[in-house]
């Protein structure tokens, strides 16, 4: 079998089953999969078993990531312990995961002689800056534990592509959110869990005053940049933002929300998150000119998109909506 072989890391995550997919309907790559199912979930692989190369470990396990990347071409790496809360209440746990991992991963890759990898890094790199749009020139200042593990990888990402000539991408992702983001997850994304509050007509919970804005990037636009990071000619290891490049607050969203389901539903005030910014928003210039990345679903469209395949998760159960 002939083809591009490639290696996604938390492949059954909720961005990387989406990768996993489009990797398949190209019809040019061997995908193989390496997760820990620790946060994925087995379901989002269920249907392309037969179709993928599967390796259940632990990113932080040297031996599973040596056998992982053992004569793959390209390696895109999402697997990681996402989430701010988390991260607080668990600070060491994910260094160990998401910068320790991705430096084992990294050390495997360029003794296997892979040629490139992509890295999810992320915008909580950039901090608590007044500064918008975040340009990748900015200097970053991480206020959690999880931001500094992204930024840390990120470091390792450089270096190993100056050092030892494994070409890295590293993109910084903004508040993603679609398809098959758990939102029965403590950790789940915004959107997720208003999705459900939606759908269940119980409301929203807005941790803060709802003014706080993010640039809610759906995950077929990481998707595409994923697959433009496989085919550029040529990369030089530093970071790109990938987002729409615009900005919604949270109670714009639920505004949206209530007029796609009909119902004008509660909203519900709680204390703000601890490590979280007030507002974000992408200067995307730079994916654009090294990849020729524009957006392929904005907001609007991509919430109405999420919100269906929510519906379909969790059909009317006895007339109603059962939970997922």
């Amino acid at each position: 079998m002939s083809g591009q072989r490639v290696l996604v890391t938390g492949g059954a995550g909720f961005i990387g089953s989406n990768i996993v997919d489009a990797l398949l309907d190209e019809g040019e790559y061997i995908v193989r999969v390496l997760d820990s199912f620790a946060t994925g979930l087995r379901e989002n692989l269920a249907h392309c078993l037969a179709d993928i190369e599967l390796v259940e470990g632990d990113i932080r396990d040297l031996e599973t990531v040596e056998q992982a990347v053992e004569g793959v071409d390209a390696i895109l790496h999402h697997a990681a312990l996402p989430s701010v809360p988390r991260s607080i209440r668990a600070p060491v746990t994910t260094n160990d995961v998401n910068a320790g991992g991705t430096l084992k991963l990294l050390s495997a890759a360029a003794k296997a002689g892979v040629s490139r990898m992509v890295f999810a890094s992320s915008s909580s790199v950039y901090g608590q800056s007044d500064v918008l749009p975040k340009s990748e020139t900015m200097t970053p200042s991480p206020v959690s534990p999880y931001a500094v593990s992204k930024l840390a990888a990120e470091g390792y990402c450089r270096v190993f592509h100056e050092l030892y000539g494994l070409e890295t991408v590293v993109f910084r992702y903004f508040n993603v959110f679609g398809a098959r983001q758990d939102p029965r997850s403590q950790y789940a994304g915004v959107i997720a869990k208003f999705c459900q509050g939606a759908l269940s007509g119980v409301g929203y919970t807005v941790d803060g005053d709802g003014h706080q804005s993010r640039d809610f990037c759906h995950v077929d636009n990481v998707v595409k940049a994923n697959l433009l990071a496989l085919r550029a000619p040529a990369v030089d290891g530093r970071p790109a933002n990938i987002a729409c490049g615009d900005r919604v607050t949270l109670l714009e969203m639920v505004a949206i929300l209530n007029e796609l389901v009909g119902h004008d539903l509660p909203v519900v005030h709680g204390e703000p998150r601890a490590g979280d910014v007030a507002h974000s928003q992408a200067d995307i210039e730079r994916a654009r000119a090294v990849l020729g990345y524009e957006p392929v679903v904005r907001f609007r469209e991509g919430l109405a998109r999420t919100l269906e395949w929510y519906v379909a998760a969790a059909p009317p159960v006895d007339g109603r909506r059962k939970s997922t």
